[in-house]
Protein backbone atom coordinates (compact mmCIF):
# COMPACT_ATOMS: atom_id res chain seq x y z
CA UNK A 1 0.00 0.00 0.00
CA UNK A 2 2.97 2.33 0.46
CA UNK A 3 3.44 2.40 -3.31
CA UNK A 4 -0.14 3.51 -3.95
CA UNK A 5 0.10 6.19 -1.27
CA UNK A 6 3.23 7.53 -2.95
CA UNK A 7 1.46 7.74 -6.30
CA UNK A 8 -1.50 9.62 -4.84
CA UNK A 9 0.85 12.01 -3.01
CA UNK A 10 2.72 12.67 -6.24
CA UNK A 11 -0.49 13.74 -7.96
CA UNK A 12 -1.30 16.13 -5.15
CA UNK A 13 2.10 17.85 -5.02
CA UNK A 14 1.71 19.72 -8.31
CA UNK A 15 -1.65 20.83 -9.64
CA UNK A 16 -2.86 19.65 -13.01
CA UNK A 17 -2.63 21.72 -16.17
CA UNK A 18 -5.19 22.12 -18.91
CA UNK A 19 -4.71 20.00 -22.03
CA UNK A 20 -3.41 21.62 -25.17
CA UNK A 21 -0.45 22.05 -27.48
CA UNK A 22 1.63 23.70 -24.76
CA UNK A 23 2.20 20.39 -22.99
CA UNK A 24 4.88 17.76 -23.09
CA UNK A 25 4.51 14.07 -22.25
CA UNK A 26 7.48 12.65 -20.37
CA UNK A 27 8.71 9.20 -19.42
CA UNK A 28 10.78 8.58 -16.28
CA UNK A 29 12.99 5.64 -15.36
CA UNK A 30 13.72 4.74 -11.74
CA UNK A 31 15.58 2.32 -9.53
CA UNK A 32 13.18 -0.16 -7.95
CA UNK A 33 15.25 -1.30 -4.98
CA UNK A 34 12.65 0.41 -2.75
CA UNK A 35 8.98 0.95 -3.57
CA UNK A 36 9.13 2.39 -7.08
CA UNK A 37 6.88 0.67 -9.60
CA UNK A 38 9.31 1.12 -12.52
CA UNK A 39 8.53 3.47 -15.43
CA UNK A 40 6.28 6.53 -15.03
CA UNK A 41 4.64 8.86 -17.55
CA UNK A 42 4.12 12.53 -16.69
CA UNK A 43 2.57 15.61 -18.26
CA UNK A 44 4.51 18.90 -18.19
CA UNK A 45 2.87 22.26 -18.85
CA UNK A 46 5.27 24.33 -20.95
CA UNK A 47 3.41 27.45 -19.80
CA UNK A 48 3.66 26.96 -16.04
CA UNK A 49 6.14 24.15 -15.38
CA UNK A 50 3.45 22.15 -13.58
CA UNK A 51 3.82 18.37 -13.60
CA UNK A 52 1.07 15.75 -13.44
CA UNK A 53 1.53 12.03 -12.95
CA UNK A 54 -0.29 10.07 -15.68
CA UNK A 55 0.58 6.43 -15.27
CA UNK A 56 3.12 3.80 -14.23
CA UNK A 57 4.29 0.50 -15.66
CA UNK A 58 5.99 -2.33 -13.80
CA UNK A 59 9.69 -2.74 -14.60
CA UNK A 60 12.77 -3.74 -12.61
CA UNK A 61 15.47 -1.07 -12.33
CA UNK A 62 14.72 0.73 -15.65
CA UNK A 63 17.64 3.10 -15.11
CA UNK A 64 17.86 4.48 -18.66
CA UNK A 65 15.29 4.90 -21.43
CA UNK A 66 15.47 5.62 -25.16
CA UNK A 67 12.44 6.91 -27.08
CA UNK A 68 12.14 6.42 -30.85
CA UNK A 69 10.90 9.58 -32.53
CA UNK A 70 7.51 9.20 -34.16
CA UNK A 71 7.17 5.49 -33.42
CA UNK A 72 5.88 5.60 -29.82
CA UNK A 73 8.43 3.01 -28.73
CA UNK A 74 10.40 3.11 -25.48
CA UNK A 75 13.46 0.94 -24.85
CA UNK A 76 14.57 0.36 -21.27
CA UNK A 77 17.68 -1.18 -19.75
CA UNK A 78 17.18 -3.16 -16.55
CA UNK A 79 20.33 -2.56 -14.52
CA UNK A 80 20.18 -5.63 -12.29
CA UNK A 81 23.57 -7.39 -12.30
CA UNK A 82 23.31 -10.99 -13.58
CA UNK A 83 19.54 -10.50 -14.02
CA UNK A 84 20.00 -7.50 -16.32
CA UNK A 85 17.92 -7.19 -19.48
CA UNK A 86 16.70 -4.96 -22.29
CA UNK A 87 13.00 -4.48 -22.96
CA UNK A 88 10.71 -2.56 -25.30
CA UNK A 89 7.36 -0.88 -24.64
CA UNK A 90 4.76 0.71 -26.89
CA UNK A 91 3.18 4.00 -25.85
CA UNK A 92 -0.57 3.87 -26.47
CA UNK A 93 -1.81 7.28 -25.40
CA UNK A 94 -1.30 10.29 -23.21
CA UNK A 95 -3.96 9.65 -20.61
CA UNK A 96 -3.57 6.78 -18.21
CA UNK A 97 -4.75 5.77 -14.79
CA UNK A 98 -2.70 5.01 -11.72
CA UNK A 99 -1.93 1.38 -11.06
CA UNK A 100 -4.31 0.51 -8.24
CA UNK A 101 -5.28 -2.83 -6.68
CA UNK A 102 -7.17 -4.98 -9.16
CA UNK A 103 -6.02 -3.09 -12.24
CA UNK A 104 -4.32 -5.16 -14.95
CA UNK A 105 -0.87 -4.18 -16.20
CA UNK A 106 -1.99 -4.22 -19.84
CA UNK A 107 -4.27 -1.28 -19.05
CA UNK A 108 -1.19 0.98 -18.66
CA UNK A 109 -0.31 3.49 -21.36
CA UNK A 110 3.10 1.79 -21.74
CA UNK A 111 2.60 -1.81 -22.83
CA UNK A 112 5.46 -4.34 -22.76
CA UNK A 113 6.40 -5.76 -26.17
CA UNK A 114 9.42 -7.96 -25.51
CA UNK A 115 12.32 -8.56 -23.14
CA UNK A 116 15.79 -9.96 -23.83
CA UNK A 117 18.05 -11.15 -21.07
CA UNK A 118 21.44 -9.47 -21.35
CA UNK A 119 24.58 -11.62 -21.35
CA UNK A 120 26.39 -8.50 -20.22
CA UNK A 121 25.97 -7.09 -16.75
CA UNK A 122 24.37 -3.81 -15.62
CA UNK A 123 23.48 -2.07 -18.88
CA UNK A 124 23.29 1.63 -17.99
CA UNK A 125 22.48 3.33 -21.30
CA UNK A 126 20.57 2.39 -24.44
CA UNK A 127 20.44 4.01 -27.89
CA UNK A 128 18.23 3.11 -30.87
CA UNK A 129 19.52 3.07 -34.43
CA UNK A 130 17.55 5.78 -36.29
CA UNK A 131 17.39 3.51 -39.35
CA UNK A 132 15.50 0.93 -37.30
CA UNK A 133 18.14 -1.79 -37.61
CA UNK A 134 19.18 -2.41 -33.99
CA UNK A 135 19.27 -1.24 -30.38
CA UNK A 136 22.61 -0.92 -28.57
CA UNK A 137 23.47 -0.89 -24.86
CA UNK A 138 26.47 0.19 -22.79
CA UNK A 139 27.05 -2.56 -20.21
CA UNK A 140 28.83 -1.16 -17.18
CA UNK A 141 29.92 -4.16 -15.10
CA UNK A 142 30.85 -6.44 -18.01
CA UNK A 143 32.59 -3.68 -20.00
CA UNK A 144 30.67 -4.54 -23.16
CA UNK A 145 28.67 -2.97 -25.99
CA UNK A 146 25.73 -5.16 -27.07
CA UNK A 147 23.66 -4.90 -30.26
CA UNK A 148 20.10 -6.30 -30.32
CA UNK A 149 17.58 -6.74 -33.10
CA UNK A 150 15.01 -3.98 -32.81
CA UNK A 151 12.14 -6.45 -33.12
CA UNK A 152 13.16 -8.36 -30.00
CA UNK A 153 14.72 -11.18 -32.03
CA UNK A 154 17.81 -11.60 -29.89
CA UNK A 155 21.39 -10.42 -29.59
CA UNK A 156 23.16 -9.79 -32.89
CA UNK A 157 26.67 -8.91 -31.72
CA UNK A 158 28.60 -8.03 -28.59
CA UNK A 159 31.98 -6.34 -28.13
CA UNK A 160 33.64 -6.96 -24.76
CA UNK A 161 36.54 -4.74 -23.72
CA UNK A 162 39.39 -5.16 -21.28
CA UNK A 163 41.39 -2.47 -19.55
CA UNK A 164 41.86 -0.63 -16.29
CA UNK A 165 42.82 2.73 -14.84
CA UNK A 166 44.69 4.11 -11.83
CA UNK A 167 41.63 4.26 -9.54
CA UNK A 168 41.85 0.86 -7.80
CA UNK A 169 38.22 1.03 -6.65
CA UNK A 170 36.46 2.37 -9.75
CA UNK A 171 38.78 1.30 -12.58
CA UNK A 172 39.77 -2.30 -11.95
CA UNK A 173 38.24 -3.28 -15.29
CA UNK A 174 36.43 -1.81 -18.27
CA UNK A 175 33.12 -0.12 -17.47
CA UNK A 176 31.32 1.09 -20.59
CA UNK A 177 28.92 3.85 -19.52
CA UNK A 178 27.70 5.50 -22.71
CA UNK A 179 26.82 4.78 -26.33
CA UNK A 180 25.89 7.73 -28.55
CA UNK A 181 25.52 8.31 -32.29
CA UNK A 182 27.10 11.21 -34.13
CA UNK A 183 24.43 13.58 -35.50
CA UNK A 184 24.88 12.18 -39.04
CA UNK A 185 24.47 8.65 -37.59
CA UNK A 186 27.60 7.45 -39.42
CA UNK A 187 29.48 6.72 -36.20
CA UNK A 188 28.76 5.28 -32.78
CA UNK A 189 30.87 6.28 -29.77
CA UNK A 190 31.21 4.33 -26.51
CA UNK A 191 32.82 5.80 -23.37
CA UNK A 192 34.73 3.38 -21.13
CA UNK A 193 34.87 4.81 -17.60
CA UNK A 194 37.07 1.98 -16.35
CA UNK A 195 39.78 2.13 -19.00
CA UNK A 196 39.81 5.89 -19.82
CA UNK A 197 38.95 5.34 -23.48
CA UNK A 198 36.39 6.18 -26.14
CA UNK A 199 35.66 3.48 -28.71
CA UNK A 200 34.61 4.58 -32.20
CA UNK A 201 32.41 2.36 -34.38
CA UNK A 202 31.87 3.10 -38.07
CA UNK A 203 28.48 2.49 -39.65
CA UNK A 204 29.75 1.38 -43.06
CA UNK A 205 26.54 -0.38 -44.10
CA UNK A 206 23.08 -1.30 -42.87
CA UNK A 207 24.65 -3.94 -40.63
CA UNK A 208 26.15 -3.71 -37.15
CA UNK A 209 28.81 -0.97 -36.91
CA UNK A 210 32.44 -2.09 -36.80
CA UNK A 211 35.02 -1.01 -34.24
CA UNK A 212 37.41 1.33 -36.07
CA UNK A 213 39.29 3.41 -33.51
CA UNK A 214 40.12 3.89 -29.82
CA UNK A 215 40.72 7.32 -28.30
CA UNK A 216 42.88 7.39 -25.17
CA UNK A 217 42.14 9.89 -22.41
CA UNK A 218 44.07 11.13 -19.38
CA UNK A 219 44.58 8.30 -16.84
CA UNK A 220 41.98 8.43 -14.08
CA UNK A 221 39.53 10.60 -16.06
CA UNK A 222 36.63 8.15 -15.93
CA UNK A 223 34.73 9.17 -19.12
CA UNK A 224 30.98 8.87 -18.53
CA UNK A 225 28.71 10.67 -21.05
CA UNK A 226 29.36 12.26 -24.46
CA UNK A 227 27.17 14.76 -26.32
CA UNK A 228 27.49 16.34 -29.79
CA UNK A 229 26.37 19.74 -31.02
CA UNK A 230 23.77 19.82 -33.81
CA UNK A 231 26.26 20.12 -36.66
CA UNK A 232 28.43 17.35 -35.24
CA UNK A 233 31.72 19.25 -35.47
CA UNK A 234 32.08 19.47 -31.66
CA UNK A 235 31.73 16.86 -28.92
CA UNK A 236 31.65 17.34 -25.14
CA UNK A 237 32.58 14.64 -22.65
CA UNK A 238 31.97 14.67 -18.90
CA UNK A 239 34.58 12.69 -16.99
CA UNK A 240 33.03 11.31 -13.79
CA UNK A 241 36.23 10.79 -11.78
CA UNK A 242 38.28 13.86 -12.74
CA UNK A 243 35.24 16.15 -12.88
CA UNK A 244 36.56 17.69 -16.09
CA UNK A 245 34.72 18.45 -19.33
CA UNK A 246 36.73 17.52 -22.42
CA UNK A 247 35.96 19.46 -25.60
CA UNK A 248 36.71 17.83 -28.95
CA UNK A 249 36.73 18.84 -32.57
CA UNK A 250 34.99 16.08 -34.50
CA UNK A 251 35.35 15.15 -38.16
CA UNK A 252 34.25 11.85 -39.71
CA UNK A 253 34.65 9.85 -36.50
CA UNK A 254 37.94 11.46 -35.47
CA UNK A 255 38.12 13.27 -32.13
CA UNK A 256 40.73 15.94 -31.45
CA UNK A 257 40.72 17.37 -27.92
CA UNK A 258 40.99 21.17 -27.83
CA UNK A 259 40.06 22.00 -24.22
CA UNK A 260 39.68 20.56 -20.73
CA UNK A 261 37.76 22.60 -18.15
CA UNK A 262 36.74 21.75 -14.59
CA UNK A 263 33.08 21.15 -13.74
CA UNK A 264 33.37 19.47 -10.32
CA UNK A 265 35.25 22.04 -8.22
CA UNK A 266 34.63 19.92 -5.09
CA UNK A 267 36.58 17.01 -6.60
CA UNK A 268 33.84 14.68 -5.36
CA UNK A 269 34.39 12.25 -8.27
CA UNK A 270 30.69 12.05 -9.02
CA UNK A 271 30.01 14.03 -12.20
CA UNK A 272 27.04 12.51 -14.01
CA UNK A 273 25.02 13.88 -16.96
CA UNK A 274 25.85 16.37 -19.71
CA UNK A 275 23.55 18.17 -22.19
CA UNK A 276 23.49 21.15 -24.54
CA UNK A 277 20.67 23.66 -24.74
CA UNK A 278 18.62 23.43 -27.91
CA UNK A 279 20.21 26.58 -29.33
CA UNK A 280 23.69 25.19 -28.61
CA UNK A 281 24.77 28.26 -26.66
CA UNK A 282 25.04 26.63 -23.22
CA UNK A 283 26.28 23.33 -21.83
CA UNK A 284 25.05 21.82 -18.55
CA UNK A 285 26.75 19.22 -16.34
CA UNK A 286 25.40 17.60 -13.18
CA UNK A 287 27.69 16.89 -10.22
CA UNK A 288 26.99 14.63 -7.22
CA UNK A 289 28.37 13.50 -3.85
CA UNK A 290 29.40 17.04 -2.82
CA UNK A 291 28.01 20.40 -3.92
CA UNK A 292 25.24 18.63 -5.83
CA UNK A 293 23.90 20.72 -8.68
CA UNK A 294 24.21 21.77 -12.33
CA UNK A 295 27.30 23.55 -13.65
CA UNK A 296 26.53 25.93 -16.53
CA UNK A 297 28.99 26.74 -19.33
CA UNK A 298 28.72 29.24 -22.16
CA UNK A 299 29.70 27.81 -25.55
CA UNK A 300 31.84 29.94 -27.86
CA UNK A 301 30.02 29.96 -31.18
CA UNK A 302 33.22 30.19 -33.19
CA UNK A 303 35.36 27.39 -31.78
CA UNK A 304 33.08 25.53 -29.33
CA UNK A 305 35.25 26.22 -26.29
CA UNK A 306 33.64 26.67 -22.88
CA UNK A 307 33.65 29.34 -20.20
CA UNK A 308 31.93 28.89 -16.86
CA UNK A 309 28.67 30.88 -16.68
CA UNK A 310 27.08 29.77 -13.40
CA UNK A 311 26.03 27.04 -11.02
CA UNK A 312 22.60 25.90 -9.81
CA UNK A 313 22.28 23.87 -6.57
CA UNK A 314 19.86 20.96 -6.69
CA UNK A 315 18.67 18.19 -4.42
CA UNK A 316 20.88 15.21 -3.62
CA UNK A 317 22.27 13.04 -6.41
CA UNK A 318 21.17 14.71 -9.68
CA UNK A 319 21.95 11.66 -11.82
CA UNK A 320 20.10 12.91 -14.91
CA UNK A 321 18.29 16.02 -16.18
CA UNK A 322 16.23 17.08 -19.17
CA UNK A 323 16.26 20.41 -21.01
CA UNK A 324 12.85 20.76 -22.67
CA UNK A 325 12.78 21.24 -26.46
CA UNK A 326 11.65 24.87 -26.06
CA UNK A 327 14.75 25.58 -23.87
CA UNK A 328 12.56 27.12 -21.14
CA UNK A 329 12.61 24.38 -18.50
CA UNK A 330 15.12 22.04 -16.92
CA UNK A 331 13.87 18.99 -15.00
CA UNK A 332 16.35 17.33 -12.64
CA UNK A 333 15.97 13.76 -11.37
CA UNK A 334 17.29 13.91 -7.81
CA UNK A 335 17.63 10.23 -6.96
CA UNK A 336 18.30 10.52 -3.23
CA UNK A 337 15.59 13.15 -2.72
CA UNK A 338 12.98 10.88 -4.35
CA UNK A 339 11.66 13.67 -6.52
CA UNK A 340 12.05 15.60 -9.78
CA UNK A 341 12.83 19.31 -9.46
CA UNK A 342 11.54 21.91 -11.93
CA UNK A 343 13.72 24.88 -12.92
CA UNK A 344 12.81 27.70 -15.28
CA UNK A 345 15.58 28.72 -17.67
CA UNK A 346 16.66 32.15 -18.90
CA UNK A 347 17.38 31.58 -22.58
CA UNK A 348 19.70 34.62 -22.74
CA UNK A 349 21.92 34.02 -19.70
CA UNK A 350 21.48 30.26 -19.49
CA UNK A 351 20.91 30.55 -15.74
CA UNK A 352 18.25 28.61 -13.87
CA UNK A 353 15.61 29.53 -11.30
CA UNK A 354 14.18 26.99 -8.87
CA UNK A 355 10.38 27.12 -9.19
CA UNK A 356 9.95 25.11 -6.00
CA UNK A 357 7.78 22.62 -7.91
CA UNK A 358 8.45 18.96 -7.23
CA UNK A 359 7.15 15.63 -8.51
CA UNK A 360 7.49 12.92 -5.88
CA UNK A 361 8.84 9.68 -7.38
CA UNK A 362 11.10 7.21 -5.67
CA UNK A 363 14.67 7.11 -7.02
CA UNK A 364 14.12 8.85 -10.39
CA UNK A 365 17.23 8.50 -12.58
CA UNK A 366 16.25 9.24 -16.20
CA UNK A 367 13.79 11.60 -17.95
CA UNK A 368 12.81 11.45 -21.64
CA UNK A 369 10.26 13.02 -24.00
CA UNK A 370 7.54 10.88 -25.59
Amino acid sequence: MKHYALLIAAMMVISSCSPGQDELTLVVGTYTTGNSHGIYTLKLSLKTGDLVLLDSTAADNPSYLAVTTGQNLVYAVHESGPASALSAFSYSGEIGNLVLPGRKENDCNLKPLWRIENPGSDPCLVAADPAGRYVVTADYSSGSVTFYGMEGNGIERQFTFTGSGPDERRQRSSHVHCVVFSPDYRHLFAADLGADRIYVFDKDSAGIPLLKDTVGLDPGSGPRHLVFNHTGNRAYLINELSGMVSVFEHDKGKLNQIQSIVADTCQARGSAHIALSGDGRFLYVSTRLQGDGLVIFRVNGADGRLTRAGYQPTGSHPRHFLITPDDRWVLVSCKNENHIEVFSRDVQSGLLNDTGKRMILEQPVCIGVL
